[in-house]
């Protein structure tokens, strides 16, 4: 007799589909039902509910809270089993059936601070399951690509800019949402995020900022193209000349990380074609810093290295070169670096060469 009275295990799509249910709850504006009452007769009525009414509630968001820690466990399996492929398919399209994630964002701030961290693992995880070879979480994002406002203007949100950054760089591995997020007005924002006071978050919308420029090279390649003038004059101003050192470090290794790539080739010269950015990185190689050094001379060596020097250019070097020689006399590399040493040596060699003459 005992046997049949088991409760029936629950599926991960079962799980899925009682935490939306759970979402669809906590995100009903209580506020609604309140306003269609009389003041009078509400504050009457509501102090005697408000106990079974936070009983209601407290269960409510347990039970859910007990539901994202089973579907993480699901995707990335626990101390005793590894994930099962079949039940992360399953739990996969379940998610992206329905408005599951447009749910979860809206409600994670009304989440306790565990069940955030397990909702954006989950998150996290769904941007690379794959279903019979297929990104569903791509195909959802596409014609929901406004979710990707809420994630980016969660960082003014010092609460929720840690869960919401994580979300947003897993989101951005989709190229469709990566050229959503800079082709937006939200992309100039990154560089007030980037200087945010709070370093934690700071330092989140600058790995954010970075991965939107890394990761899906055609894509940059086109921004960079369309958006040159107000980028870099951004780029420069806030971040190569910021007052924090930190964003400064930072700034100049992204640039060359871009700079250095071959899909920005056209982009690379138009900036070193520049003498405002040669003065940029020509007091960034002054720097007190040896890292800030060193990443601005992978910079600089662009400048030098270019075959087609504008003249205004050729005479900043020639007009410099003495300090420039000595300061790249007694730049080291803090490890053994035979790429930096012949670099180097190359970049004296051209500077040494240059003539007056030139200029013509």
């Amino acid at each position: 007799m005992k046997s049949l009275f088991k409760s029936k295990p629950r599926t991960p799509s079962d799980i899925v589909r009682q935490t939306r249910d759970l979402l669809r709850l906590t995100n009903r504006d209580d506020d609604k039902v309140s306003s269609t009452l009389p003041r009078i007769i509400a504050s009457l009525i509501l102090p005697l509910l408000s106990f079974p009414l936070f009983l209601f509630l407290f269960l409510q968001m347990a039970e859910l809270t007990k539901n994202l820690r089973e579907m993480k466990s699901i995707l990335y399996g626990n101390s005793e089993s590894e994930p099962v492929p079949e039940a992360c398919a399953q739990l996969t399209q379940e998610f992206f059936k329905e408005n599951t994630l447009r749910l979860l964002i809206q409600c994670l701030p009304k989440l306790n601070l565990e069940a955030r961290k397990d909702a954006t693992q989950i998150v996290a995880n769904l941007q690379r399951q794959q279903v019979q070879s297929k990104l569903i979480a791509s195909d959802y994002l596409e014609t929901n690509l406004d979710l990707m406002d809420v994630l980016i203007t969660g960082y003014e949100n010092m609460d929720m800019a840690l869960h919401y950054g994580a979300m947003l760089r897993e989101c951005i591995r989709h190229q469709i949402v990566a050229k959503y997020v800079l082709d937006s007005p939200h992309m100039k924002k990154f560089f007030d995020y980037i200087q945010l006071p709070n370093f934690d978050i700071a330092a989140d919308a600058g790995a954010t900022f970075k991965e939107l420029l890394m990761r899906h090279k055609s894509t940059v390649a086109e921004f960079l193209s369309k958006n040159y003038e107000w980028f870099f004059d951004e780029y420069n101003s806030k971040l190569l000349e910021s007052s924090n050192y930190i964003t400064r470090r930072q700034a100049v290794k992204v640039l060359g990380d871009m700079l250095l790539d071959r899909s920005n080739s056209a982009v690379m010269t138009q900036y070193v074609s520049s003498r405002d950015n040669l003065r940029i990185l020509m007091n960034l190689l002054r720097e007190s810093s040896k890292s800030i050094q060193m990443e601005a001379f992978h910079v600089f060596k662009l400048f030098v290295a270019n075959q087609k020097k504008p003249a205004d250019i050729i005479s900043i070097l020639v007009a410099n070169r003495s300090k420039l020689l000595r300061l790249l006399g007694d730049l080291k590399s803090a490890k053994e670096d035979e790429q930096f040493e012949a670099d180097k040596a190359q970049v004296i060699r051209e500077i040494a060469a240059l003539e007056p003459r030139d200029l013509a």
